[in-house]
Order: structure tokens, then sequence, then C-alpha cells
């Protein structure tokens, strides 16, 4: 579909009226539809802009959305199941609510959406852009997603949000000790000192039971350390300088988990 913009009813009209060419008026018909009936369902809506659409209760089951702008459109309990929207844009959309379940959503652009409630697969964000976006129901994303997404929090200085991301990863993926520790460096920026040494002495354990012996031996020694260190801390790094500047062992953290999933150790 060609791009139009539609916050003028009169353009769509008037292009109507003068008989554009057929692909154009076919496609013109479904946004004309979707505007004046809120529904659509398995219309050709490909390149459609519909940036800040009032798109609310929406019924576009099956349609077809490949590269759309939907940048702050408001599709709030939209019907959008079988949808493609692969490539699209919704920066910023609310899709709140909306049904996305069956929808293709490889390389489509979901930061800082609101996905509060929506329903969706299993993994089906592993191959979107939700960088920022609301509600992100921990079930749509894998554990390589979860875990890189605690990484950048963590860079960012976002440590409780990382430790979160962490253990949603965890929950995935159990045995992943590399989250593990990383959820321990999140806590120790928190200055949450026990819970930290918990997950250091757990990863330590994982870590050796895969032959890691020298990590493991280090992780050891940190929760020791922490369980024995200052009982108050400030959680400004005290608590990560135990693994020896592992502040910026965090940047390495988010390519090893994608690594190790590529080689089945998770």
């Amino acid at each position: 579909m060609r791009s139009w913009a539609l916050g003028s009813w009169a353009k769509l009209a008037l292009l109507l009226s003068l008989g554009a060419p057929a692909g154009w008026a076919e496609d013109l018909g479904a946004l004309q539809r979707l505007l004046e009936q809120g529904r659509c369902e398995r219309c050709q809506l490909d390149d459609a802009d519909l940036v800040h659409g009032q798109l609310r209760g929406a019924r576009l089951k099956g349609a077809t959305l490949r590269r759309a702008n939907l940048s702050r459109a408001v599709l709030e309990g939209a019907d959008l199941r079988g949808s493609d929207l692969r490539q699209a844009v919704l920066l910023g959309a609310d899709l709140s609510g909306a049904d996305l379940r069956g929808a293709r959503l490889e390389g489509t652009d979901l930061r800082e959406a609101d996905l509060s409630g929506a329903k969706l697969d299993s993994n089906a964000l592993s191959l979107s852009h939700w960088k920022g976006a609301k509600g992100v129901n921990p079930s749509a994303s894998s554990y390589a997603d979860l875990h890189n997404a605690g990484v950048e929090q963590a860079l960012q200085g976002r440590h409780p949000e990382a430790e979160q991301r962490f253990s949603e990863a965890i929950a995935k993926q159990p045995t992943a000790a590399i989250s593990w520790m990383a959820r321990g460096i999140a806590r120790t920026e928190q200055a949450k000192t026990q819970l930290a040494a918990q997950d250091f002495a757990y990863a330590a354990k994982l870590y050796r039971s895969s032959g890691e012996i020298q990590l493991a031996d280090q992780l050891e020694h940190s929760s020791q350390q922490l369980l024995e260190g200052p009982k108050k801390t400030t959680g400004n790094g005290w608590g990560s300088s135990l693994l020896g500047g592992a502040a910026g062992m965090l940047q390495q953290l988010a390519p090893y988990a994608l690594k190790l999933i590529g080689k089945g150790m998770f």
C-alpha cells in the first residue's frame, strides 16, 4: 500500500472521487472501511500510514500490515489475531489488551509500546524490537531476550529493572548460571548483599557442575566476602568489584548468553 497520512478525511475522499488507479482505489477502500467501521479483517494494508490512528477495539484479524506505520496509534483491545505485522512500526503504540495471538512480529518495532494485558504467543517477541515496552509478558519473550534486556538495563544503571529481567530469564532457564551471576551483580549494586551472595553461590554450583572450576571458585569467594563484608553498603559498586570489575563484565554477558544457547548449553 502507498503511504497516506490519514489526518485528513478530505484527502481520502478526494482521491476516491477522482478515481485513483485500481490498486490505489482498493487500498484506499480498505482504509476507508477500517476508519469508518473499525474493522477490516484480512485486508491488504501493507505500508499504510496510520500514525496516531484511533483504532481502539479495531477488528483486524488476518490483516496484512507489513511495513505499516502505526506509531503512537491507539489499538487498545484490538483484534489482531493472525495479522502480518512484519517490519511494521508500532513505536509507542497502545496495544493494551490487544489480541496478537498468531500474529507475525518478525522485525516489528514495538519500542515503548504498551503491551499491558496483550495476548501473545509464547516467544512471540523473540524477533521483534521491544526496548522500553511496558507490560511485556515474560512468556512472550525467549530466555535470551530477557537475559539480554537485563544486561542492557544494568549497563544503563537501572539495576532494579535489570534484576527483574534476570529473574524472568532464570524462571525460563533455571540452570543458566550466567543469569544467576548477572542477577547477583545487579543485586550488589542495590546493596542486597544477602540475596547477591545467594545468587553467586548458586551460580558457582552450576558452573562447578559444568566444569568451570576457576569461575566457580571466584564466585564462591565473592559470595563469602559479601556475607563477611560491611554490614552497610551504599550499593555503589562495592559488591560488583568483588568479581574484579564485574560491571565491565556485564558487557560480555549478553553475547555469551546467545553463544551458549546456540551450543545447546541451556
